[in-house]
């Protein structure tokens, strides 16, 4: 699944591809796309048809088309293999092309392509939130730390009060957004912490410390273009990210530790998996 650096990457490419324009029609080539629009590809279409595209924003790893109004927003989500293609128009449709967006001024339309269809587009209610905008279904999720009134402080305290894995709190999107299993284990490896520390045994220090790992691995990931382990994760362009090269602990198992140079473990956590160094993750 994408996190916040992989989304990032793809809401830049789109900003400068559609912000400013006017969509001219809209075509939805498989109903999953959209199930999450309840009305259906026809209202789908047809609501959408004339909208300008002012800019298009993110929160965690959420993103949405602001059309103009406080009322409504197209909310994305790339789910496991979702990806928003900038194509010119004619161009050969694309095997897994879900939905395509034609624009007004009769430049490169926009495509989206999901192989396995766990993502999707909505034409959703939007709320006010502290003054800010957001689809509805995405108002509960917390700031996340590229965000300019990301409160530190606020998370810090908010952890330390959870008495749970740290692993779970970094992921909890009501916390802290963004960061998922990718990035979790990468901010804990550059903190030494076990996924099973308890977050309220940890000092705020410590905390701090944490955060800032998570924020700093996020950056430098965003900067390499995210994290592609397979060609389903692109750009609006087409190209993978590359800090999978830069990886220290996730999906290392059996490799050595880039500290200490003990072999990386692999442990089962929710469903999925945590990568740690057992020598200088030490579990308590």
């Amino acid at each position: 699944m994408p996190e916040l650096p992989e989304v990032e990457v793809v809401r830049l490419g789109l900003d400068v591809h559609v912000a400013g324009r006017a969509i001219a029609s809209v075509e939805v080539l498989h109903p999953r796309a959209i199930r999450r629009h309840v009305l259906g590809a026809i209202d789908f279409a047809g609501r959408l048809a004339g909208r300008k595209v002012v800019a298009v924003r993110r929160r965690g790893k959420y993103l949405w088309f602001d059309l103009g109004s406080p009322d409504d927003a197209l909310m994305a989500h790339l789910g496991m293999s979702g990806q928003m293609l900038m194509q010119p128009v004619g161009a050969p449709d694309e095997k897994h092309l879900r939905v395509r967006f034609s624009f007004a001024d009769g430049g490169p339309e926009l495509r989206f392509v999901d192989q396995r269809t766990f993502g999707g587009l909505a034409l959703t209610d939007a709320v006010v939130v502290d003054g800010e905008v957001l689809p509805e279904p995405i108002a509960h999720i917390a700031r996340d730390p590229m965000d300019q009134r990301f409160s530190l402080e606020a998370v810090v305290d908010g952890m330390r009060r959870k008495q749970t894995e740290v692993k779970r709190a970094l992921l909890d999107q009501s916390l802290i957004s963004g960061i998922g299993n990718i990035y979790a284990d990468e901010a804990l490896w550059r903190s030494r912490l076990h996924w099973s520390r308890i977050t309220s045994g940890l000092s705020r220090p410590k905390v701090r410390e944490l955060i800032g790992h998570a924020t700093d691995v996020m950056t430098e990931a965003l900067g390499q273009g995210g994290t592609s382990f397979d060609a389903l994760y692109v750009n609006v362009n087409g190209q993978s990210g590359y800090f999978d090269r830069s990886l220290a602990a996730y999906g290392q198992e059996g490799l050595p530790c880039a500290r200490c140079g003990t072999a990386i473990r692999r442990e089962p956590f929710m469903n999925r998996s945590s990568f740690f160094c057992p020598k200088c993750q030490k579990r308590r």
